[in-house]
């Protein structure tokens, strides 16, 4: 398939199947200079990291309301935004969210760096959340690569490859790119990417990059987050309520508490932990 028959096919499917969402234009207005709020597309663009969109759909405005503007969340106590941030999994975002927050606040006076290099440097944020922030924000011609995309471009241009390197995908972003409307192109791509994961096998699993997800059922990750919430309901808990209250073993507990408080997510003090 060459370029424009590719970016035909997209802006087709697009015209007739794009998706609203709270964090988009008409629901987010674009202001005077092109961009959009940059805290709202900061905020989506975290919960999205391995969250299906359905679920952060529902989420986001209870988070907005809850924490409405970079300020509110910054000077927020830790405990305030997990407990907003529960059922969304994968509690590192919500702390390094709230992080994140504090130094925007307080470094860059409110505003979202433009430079890609400042953002990688900010707690979870990656290149391609980067990537995806200056676009949806700026509207500037960034390329970069996340699920959906990926799935787009396997499946259209990949058919019968294997163990396929996000380099090789990135030049076809590239070469595709609309450099006149980018934040709407990737919107796009995104739309067809979630499609697709309707309707055909997943095409990621060719990616040399593809890693199946771990059962919750068992996992460390089910034990931190009953750690989590136990002390998120019942704060300042000594160790052995925390061994009777939870059913895992106490070993288990043990190396999950010591890796929170590494994190900064608990503290302790004469066996008793608490949120930070």
């Amino acid at each position: 398939m060459n370029t424009s028959s590719f970016q035909s096919l997209i802006w087709s499917f697009y015209k007739e199947h794009k998706r609203e969402l709270p964090w988009r234009p008409p629901t987010l207005q674009i202001q005077k200079d092109g961009t959009l709020n940059p805290y709202h597309i900061l905020v989506s663009e975290i919960m999205l990291q391995q969250t299906q969109v359905s679920r952060v759909f529902q989420k986001f405005p209870l988070f907005i309301q809850a924490f409405p503007s970079f300020a509110h969340l910054a000077s927020a106590p830790l405990t305030s935004v997990l407990q907003a941030w529960q059922g969304m999994g994968y509690n590192r975002r919500g702390k390094y969210l709230h992080e994140t927050a504090k130094i925007i606040a307080q470094k860059y006076w409110g505003v979202i760096p433009q430079d890609p290099q400042k953002l990688v440097q900010l707690p979870g944020i990656g290149p391609a959340t980067a990537g995806s922030m200056i676009v949806f924000i700026y509207n500037k011609p960034l390329v970069f690569i996340e699920t959906n995309i990926r799935r787009v471009f396997i499946h259209h241009f990949f058919k019968d490859s294997s163990n396929i390197h996000d380099k090789e995908i990135m030049s076809l972003v590239e070469k595709t790119l609309r450099h006149n409307n980018p934040r709407e192109w990737y919107y796009a791509l995104m739309d067809y990417g979630s499609y697709l994961a309707k309707h055909i096998p997943n095409p990621n699993r060719k990616s040399k990059h593809y890693t199946k997800q771990s059962k919750f059922e068992g996992s460390n990750r089910q034990v931190r987050g009953a750690v989590l919430q136990f002390l998120l309901e019942k704060n300042h808990q000594k160790i052995a309520s925390i061994y009777q209250s939870l059913d895992f073993e106490n070993v288990r507990i043990d190396a999950v508490l010591q890796d929170m408080k590494k994190e900064g997510f608990v503290k302790e003090e004469k066996e008793v932990y608490s949120i930070k």
